[in-house]
C-alpha cells in the first residue's frame, strides 16, 4: 500500500489532500485534494470568490491552512523550504514592478534577489516572452499584456519546473489573451513547464489546459481531463416520450441507435446524430410511443 501511495505522489508535481481555510465558521476552501500531473497545464476553474486565490496562496506558502496536507515534488510540505519553493514560479494576484525602470532593469533587480548571474537568463526570458525589443520603454508605458507578460518572466527566470498563474490573462484584451495563452502553451510544451492556471474564463481554460479542476464554494467538485469533458458535452438529440421502456427496444433494434442515455422517466439523449430525425419520429409513432419532443442540442463546457 505504501509503494503504491509513493509512485502515485512521485509522478505528480503537485498534491493537496483534505486542502482547507476557515475563516470563523466559513470555509474559503473544504478538503480541497488536486492531483497537478507532471508536464500538465492544469486549470483551476470557478466563479470568482470560489477560493481559487486562497488555494494558490496556501499551496505558494503565502498563506497557512487550517488543516489539510500539501505535497510538493513529492514531499511533504510542513514549513516553507528554500529547495522546493526555488523549484517554483508563481504570479499571484497583481504583480508589482518598478513603473520607471524598463523590463530589463526589472529583471536585473529580480535576478540580484534571486542570486542568479547569469546575464544570459534575462536576455534569454526577455525573448522569451517577446520583450527583447522593448530595451528603452518604461514599464509604466507597457500595456497591461505587456505587463502581464512581464510578470510571468519574473515568474521564469530562474527556470522553474512547475508555475502557478492566478487569473493571468483577466482584464486584458483579446489579442493580450492570446499572447499569454500562447505563451503558456510554449512553455509547457518546448521548456517542459509544468503549469496550474487558475480562471474564471471557461473558453481560455477549454483552450488551453488540460486536466481541469472546477471548483465551487472553496469545494473542489470534479478533476476532469479534456477529453471526458467533450464526452459529456457532445451534441445530441433530445428526445422525449410517452414510454422509456417501449422506445428503448425500437431505438436499438429497428434504428440501430447504442449510444444514448436515459434522463428521468421521459427523455433520452441520443448521441449518434446520424440518423434521420424525421424515421425516428416516424418508427416511434408507428409503435404507438407518443413523442413531445425530437431536436438537437449543443452542448459546451459551460
Amino acid at each position: 500500500m505504501q509503494e503504491t501511495r509513493s509512485r502515485v505522489l512521485k509522478n505528480l508535481v503537485l498534491q493537496t489532500v483534505g486542502l482547507t481555510r476557515q475563516y470563523g465558521a466559513q470555509f474559503a476552501v473544504h478538503q480541497l485534494n488536486l492531483h497537478v500531473e507532471r508536464g500538465k497545464i492544469y486549470g483551476l476553474l470557478g466563479h470568482n470568490g470560489t477560493g481559487k486565490t486562497t488555494t494558490l496562496r496556501m499551496v505558494t506558502g503565502l498563506l497557512q491552512p487550517t488543516e489539510g496536507e500539501i505535497y510538493l515534488f513529492g514531499e511533504k510540505m510542513t514549513t516553507p523550504t528554500k529547495a522546493v519553493f526555488g523549484r517554483i514560479g508563481t504570479l499571484i494576484e497583481s504583480p508589482a514592478f518598478y513603473e520607471n525602470l524598463t523590463a530589463r532593469e526589472n529583471l536585473k533587480i529580480i535576478a540580484d534577489l534571486r542570486g542568479t548571474k547569469s546575464k544570459h537568463s534575462i536576455e534569454d526570458s526577455l525573448k522569451l516572452v517577446n520583450l527583447d525589443q522593448e530595451t528603452k520603454k518604461r514599464v509604466r508605458q507597457f500595456s497591461l499584456g505587456m505587463k502581464q507578460r512581464l510578470a510571468i518572466d519574473m515568474a521564469m527566470m530562474h527556470n522553474p519546473e512547475f508555475i502557478i498563474l492566478d487569473e493571468p490573462t483577466n482584464g486584458l484584451d483579446p489579442m493580450g489573451i492570446q499572447q499569454i495563452r500562447l505563451l503558456i502553451q510554449k512553455l509547457s510544451a518546448e521548456n517542459g513547464v509544468t503549469v496550474l492556471i487558475s480562471s474564471h474564463i471557461l473558453s481560455e481554460i477549454e483552450q488551453m489546459a488540460d486536466p481541469v479542476g472546477i471548483i465551487d464554494k472553496g469545494i473542489l467538485v470534479e478533476e476532469l481531463t479534456m477529453e471526458e469533458i467533450r464526452h459529456r458535452n457532445r451534441h445530441y438529440v433530445k428526445l422525449r416520450v410517452s414510454d422509456i421502456s417501449q422506445s428503448i427496444p425500437l431505438l436499438e433494434k429497428q434504428l440501430g441507435i447504442s449510444d444514448f442515455e436515459i434522463v428521468g422517466e421521459q427523455e433520452v439523449k441520443l448521441f449518434q446524430l446520424d440518423g434521420n430525425l424525421a424515421e425516428i419520429n416516424r418508427v416511434l409513432v408507428t409503435n404507438g410511443i407518443g413523442v413531445s419532443e425530437l431536436s438537437v442540442k449543443k452542448a459546451n463546457l459551460e
